[in-house]
């Protein structure tokens, strides 16, 4: 199949997936063209079955915002009719269902029939889509969407609840690669980072309010004061410097690393004994899912979909958003006892393999041939 992907191509969880679901796809003989304003970050190879098509959006001083979603649309139309794309799979509703749907009615103009599968990711839905400013047009590019899916049961349930959906919307959940998250002693020399009696505790994350990356502090502030911990913090965001304040007031800005942003995730969680993710709402939790793939027990808020990844008393524990003592009492129970900690290390990688990517992608595979089948009927 010759398929269109368009995404953010940024460090966030939708980008991150479609671009590995792309070069997957590419692996397994099809031929994928991503449409975005940049090459998306984990896009690191091109090939003859991995295109990159930047959008380039005109400047006008008519304009106090530059329409870009004109020029995506208008960008997949060229695209589609230069290289016979057959199927469009767009990921987050806005702008990029939307987009899509402008660029087939453009096409079907032209005599030319695009199918569009959308996914929903989560902010596009509970926090952007249904602002009344967007919720019209959030409903209507899904309801006319070929074929939606969600990557979270909670997520299907909150789309139907804030959206009036007409359309059926399968799950199909985050994966990842777990192949890239089999570490051996050369790539995973954790005494480079802490000291043989310090446990490695880490949160990565896009640093936003709904992270509540203070919260990760707090709980790493209560865990040292009970045994020698590090923190590493990998991301950048709107609450980086809030936490740096608050790791100096606490005086211990020496036993936090800031790693910013960073392509070598699976490096980072090599070292970790624990993962925090006690964020205000998750539509899956693709960062706690990559830690467990490297066999890294979590400690999570028990919100959206978090609860279908982290499995509760298995690969970690659930908390109640904002409960920071229950959190620190579970994560101390991890840490401080040696077989404990390996039995949950064991665990968690065990859960992550439910999510390895040649599990996943047969499923969008499935749904793009049923997809276009039925266009065929039509």
């Amino acid at each position: 199949m010759k398929i269109g992907i368009m995404c953010y191509p940024t460090f966030g969880g939708s980008g991150v997936v479609a671009t590995e679901l792309g070069l997957e796809l590419s692996k397994r003989g099809h031929e994928i063209h991503f449409i975005t304003y940049k090459q998306p970050v984990r896009l690191e190879l091109l090939s003859n079955n991995v295109h990159y098509h930047e959008v380039t959006v005109p400047e006008y001083p008519l304009f106090h915002y530059q329409p870009y979603e004109l020029a995506l649309s208008s960008k997949l139309v060229d695209m589609v009719k230069l290289y016979k794309i057959e199927i469009l799979h767009v990921h987050y509703a806005i702008p990029h269902a939307y987009a899509g749907y402008m660029a087939k009615k453009m096409l079907e103009d032209q005599g030319i029939y695009l199918p569009i599968v959308t996914t929903l990711h989560g902010t596009d839905i509970t926090l952007v889509g249904s602002h009344p400013y967007y919720k019209p047009a959030v409903t209507f590019s899904i309801n006319k969407s070929d074929a939606v899916t969600a990557v979270s049961q909670s997520l299907k349930e909150d789309t139907l609840r804030l959206f009036d959906i007409k359309n059926n919307i399968s799950i199909v959940p985050n994966f990842i690669d777990l192949d890239k998250y089999n570490h051996d002693f050369t790539n995973c020399q954790r005494d480079i980072m802490a000291n043989e009696d310090e446990k490695i505790i880490t949160h990565i994350s896009n640093l936003r309010p709904v992270k509540r990356v203070q919260d990760v502090i707090s709980i790493f502030y209560n865990v040292q004061k009970v045994m020698p911990a590090k923190l590493m913090l990998v991301g950048v965001g709107p609450e980086r410097e809030k936490v740096e304040i608050q790791c100096q007031e606490l005086g211990i800005l020496d036993k936090v690393i800031f790693f910013g942003k960073s392509n070598e995730i699976d490096k980072i969680l090599c070292f970790s004994d624990l993962f925090l993710l006690p964020s205000e709402t998750e539509s899956f939790g693709l960062a706690a899912l990559e830690a467990m793939a490297s066999g890294v027990p979590v400690i999570s808020s028990n919100t959206g979909g978090i609860p279908e990844v982290n499995v509760q008393g298995v690969s970690g524990f659930l908390s109640n958003v904002g409960d920071l003592e229950d959190m620190t009492k579970n994560a101390i129970h991890i840490l401080s006892d040696e077989n404990r900690l390996a039995t949950f290390k064991m665990n968690a990688r065990k859960e992550a393999l439910k999510y390895d990517l040649h599990k996943i992608v047969p499923q969008y595979e499935a749904i793009y041939k049923d997809t276009l089948d039925k266009c065929l009927i039509l």
